[in-house]
């Protein structure tokens, strides 16, 4: 290998190593922020239900309307089987 060569394969292994670790530092990124969105997202529901349920005395068979409502409008979308809207609730009430 000559010297070109050399320092042309030594600055393209700095570049690959640079590149890969700005997606990897961009993938972990974007995967806190989803992550945070979905708490956000998930509180915000259960505070919405638990809120009602005080209001006009909902009982849990809301919580299971609600969850094949969305489920049906949203299907590709997780995170909404009967027991969840019911956590989620929950959380609402405990403080914070």
């Amino acid at each position: 290998m000559t010297g070109d060569s050399a320092l042309y394969a030594e600055e393209y292994a700095h570049l690959l190593d640079d590149l890969k670790a700005r997606i990897r530092g961009a993938q972990i990124r974007a995967a806190l922020a989803v992550n945070r969105e979905l708490v956000l997202l998930y509180w915000q529901i259960g505070r919405s239900i638990a809120g009602r349920q005080e209001v006009h005395g909902w009982g849990a068979q809301v919580i299971a309307r609600l969850s094949a409502d969305l489920r049906r409008a949203l299907p590709d979308l997780k995170g909404f089987s009967p027991p969840q809207p019911a956590v989620h609730a929950h959380i609402r009430r405990c403080p914070s």
